[in-house]
């Protein structure tokens, strides 16, 4: 991405709980000891890094985000043990050797160039540390593909094009790749989870608290509104209601890393 989309933690806080068990199953394998210090990159509104001290109760942690908004709503959860820190994950750097755990969750997805800072968080870790890494995989999905074929066309086009686009993502086989290049010991995979969303146009809802959102923010008011009745009406066709709910396919791909000792 160019530039960064200013955030709405209410808007990314619904269906909050199926957001979150992707980071519960990612830092279910992780297998650390003893552990004292873990940054969360890509911390976002704090509901997620907060668990964590519930896992390593003895752990400073500290959550980066490069979202004032994101950060604002998080405050509520600091305390001695948790901050919350301003910061690009880009441009992130920790001592060498210093951390026991390094989380990031549905972060790296946006960033293009995100394989090349993985050797710097490894350099990060202490040996015996861990890495967990989250993304999302459905960058072909219908949610994606609908919007980035409407992004494309006019009226919207001058504005949202590009920022329909996103980068290319790794699969589990390329993480373990460059992980083990990296010296550490890798467990890789990828889930689909189908999750069953409650309320009108759904799937709109969910995606307009992500994906969607740079290309809502390119557009002027009057056509915002506009992209979004005619992306909701598509949705809708693409993921209908029914009497359970709506029914939302989404891959996800997480790689676990422990450096060598």
């Amino acid at each position: 991405m160019r530039t960064s989309p200013v955030w709405n933690p209410e808007q990314y806080g619904t269906y909050a709980d199926e957001r979150g068990r992707p980071y519960a199953d990612l830092v279910g394998r992780v297998r650390a000891a003893d552990v004292r210090t873990v940054v969360d990159l890509g911390c976002g509104p704090g509901g997620l890094t907060v668990t964590l001290r519930e896992v390593w109760p003895e752990a400073t942690i500290v959550g980066v985000d490069n979202s004032p908004q994101m950060l604002e709503a998080a405050e509520q959860f600091a305390d001695d043990r948790l901050r919350f820190e301003l910061g690009d994950v880009r441009e992130w750097k920790a001592e060498p050797g210093s951390l026991d755990v390094i989380v990031t969750n549905a972060t790296l997805q946006w960033i293009p160039e995100q394989v090349g800072l993985l050797p710097g968080f490894v350099q990060a870790l202490k040996p015996g540390g861990w890495l967990a890494i989250q993304i999302p995989g459905n960058g072909n999905a219908p949610s994606h593909a609908i919007l980035r074929e409407l992004a494309n066309t006019e009226p919207y086009a001058e504005f949202a094009k590009d920022a329909s686009l996103r980068p290319d993502v790794p699969g589990p086989a390329e993480y373990v790749d460059v992980l083990s290049a990296e010296g550490c010991v890798v467990d890789a995979w990828e889930t689909t989870y189908f999750h069953v969303l409650a309320g009108d146009n759904a799937v709109l809802e969910w995606v307009k608290g992500t994906g969607a959102r740079p290309v809502l923010q390119s557009l002027p008011d009057d056509l915002r509104q506009q992209f979004e009745a005619e992306y909701g009406a598509r949705l809708a066709e693409a993921y209908p209601q029914k009497e359970y709910g709506t029914l939302l396919p989404f891959r996800r791909i997480f790689a676990v890393a422990q450096k060598k000792g």
